[in-house]
């Protein structure tokens, strides 16, 4: 078998491995990246980069990605829930550091996936010491009587002899479905619901250049604009999901989750459903973990998964990949070839830094979506429109939640702090709002409480826990 030497090898093309490419490549390092198929992708999700991701593509020089792909300006979000509309926009940020009294409005971006990766792709084939190759990897190659991790065995399509590569280091960033999580990581991601996709031509939001959640029963709907005059609906089904084969699941959204949308949403909706093929996507949740094995290191969905709700994921990523570049920098690390400890300290390194900017949106992502898909839960309920109302306050009480969900501020303390306000304000409105004696409504107080602890409580421990 032909062999051949790189300093880093990324399996995936996606937006962890060309991320991570180009900022490898420019810091000198020979870069391989291998991806089963170059073709377009085509997904329905990763469809909106929120403006931390914004921030971060301007930091790796991949700010140029998101243009030209008939992408939408994205200003914040429009809630729909129980008939009332409720405008949740971006917060303004700083021009810069040393001037924050000049102030511009803070923004996302959506676009088609597929097109936003292409372009991810050139930009890593155009880095010097980046190698882009077509090739399927077939299995890790392991150092003799030991777990280490010293290159991959990858076959080209079409070709019968398999290729063998080496590198100190092997980014696995083969996404959702990846195939060699299991080698590393024992747990499996908990999938709660599946996000039912489709495409409404010339479907008019109720906010242009807004993304559109609808907190119906029992789970909420999605959809923002991906082009001039595409609009992506994502519908949350709980599991388990309704075959596609003999229609039921097309029946589920017509009859049950249409009439709880807009009425002047609902013909486009329908027509849509009626001409296109539902897609379906897992959503679930996987605890970051800690890397133990030296020679590999798992990154994006492939070790890390939160409910796509927030539209989070690629924010994390890429913030992911600048953290990894800067503790595996030629300043830090000059030769990857013969710093087997190092590199090791700095993966390990790399697992607690990252919480500083995952962990508020990884809890945030999944204690959300626990309270849009209430369902009948009458406390859930209760959390769910304070939630709502909170953000109606206005202020800071909406410019909060909105850095934290946009990726704009990192800080645990101040997603705990608005989460709990939220929790006292819906035992405020339950005071106000009751004709029962004190002690029922002590009762009920300290069931909220007790719901928004086992609420966020789980996702918090699952972030400081190895």
């Amino acid at each position: 078998m032909e062999q051949n030497f790189y300093d880093i090898i990324c399996v995936g093309a996606g937006v962890v491995g060309c991320a991570a490419a180009k900022a490898f490549g420019q810091d000198n390092r020979r870069v391989l990246v291998l991806e089963r198929d170059l073709s377009e992708p085509d997904r329905i999700v990763g469809e909106l980069m929120q403006p931390g991701g914004i921030d971060a593509l301007k930091i790796l020089g991949l700010e140029d990605c998101t243009k030209d792909i008939d992408g939408i300006p994205c200003y914040g979000y429009c809630l729909f829930r129980d008939g009332e509309y409720i405008h949740v926009p971006y917060p303004n940020k700083p021009i810069s550091d040393n001037d924050q009294d000049q102030q511009k409005k803070a923004t996302g971006i959506t676009f088609h996936h597929g097109r936003f990766i292409q372009k991810l792709r050139q930009q890593a084939r155009n880095t010097n010491n980046v190698t882009v190759l077509e090739m399927t990897v077939n299995s890790l190659i392991r150092k003799d009587g030991q777990e280490q991790v010293i290159g991959v065995v990858a076959q080209e399509k079409g070709k019968k002899d398999p290729v063998t590569f080496y590198a100190p280091l092997t980014i696995v960033a083969d996404g959702i479905f990846s195939k060699f999580r299991k080698e590393f990581i024992d747990l499996k991601p908990d999938v709660r619901s599946n996000f039912v996709g489709f495409i409404a031509p010339n479907l008019t939001l109720p906010l242009p250049q807004h993304g559109f959640v609808a907190i119906v029963d029992p789970s909420p709907v999605l959809m923002y604009q991906i082009s001039s005059n595409e609009t992506r609906v994502l519908v949350d089904v709980l599991e388990p999901v309704p075959s596609t084969s003999n229609g039921a699941l097309k029946d589920h959204l017509i009859k049950t989750v249409l009439p709880q949308l807009p009425n002047d949403m609902q013909p486009a909706l329908q027509e849509a459903l009626h001409d296109q093929t539902l897609r379906t996507m897992p959503n679930g949740f996987l605890p970051p973990s800690a890397n133990q094995c030296l020679g590999v290191m798992i990154l994006g969905d492939a070790m890390n998964i939160r409910h796509p709700l927030t539209g989070g994921g690629m924010t994390v990523a890429l913030h992911d990949v600048i953290l990894l570049q800067q503790l595996l920098s030629q300043t830090n690390i000059p030769d990857l070839q013969s710093s087997d400890d190092l590199i090791m300290q700095a993966l390990d390194c790399f697992h607690w830094k990252r919480k500083r900017h995952a962990t508020p949106i990884n809890i945030l992502a999944m204690s959300l979506y626990r309270l849009f898909a209430a369902g009948d839960n009458p406390a859930l309920l209760q959390l769910q429109a304070a939630c709502v109302d909170y953000f109606q306050l206005g202020g800071e009480c909406v410019n909060g939640p909105v850095r934290l969900l946009s990726g704009l501020t990192q800080s645990v303390w101040s997603l705990i702090y608005h989460f709990y306000a939220v929790a006292f304000y819906a035992i405020y409105l339950q005071w106000s709002a009751s004709s029962d004696n004190i002690w029922i409504c002590c009762v009920k107080s300290w069931q909220l409480l007790y719901i928004a602890c086992i609420t966020i409580f789980p996702y918090i421990f699952s972030e400081v826990k190895l």
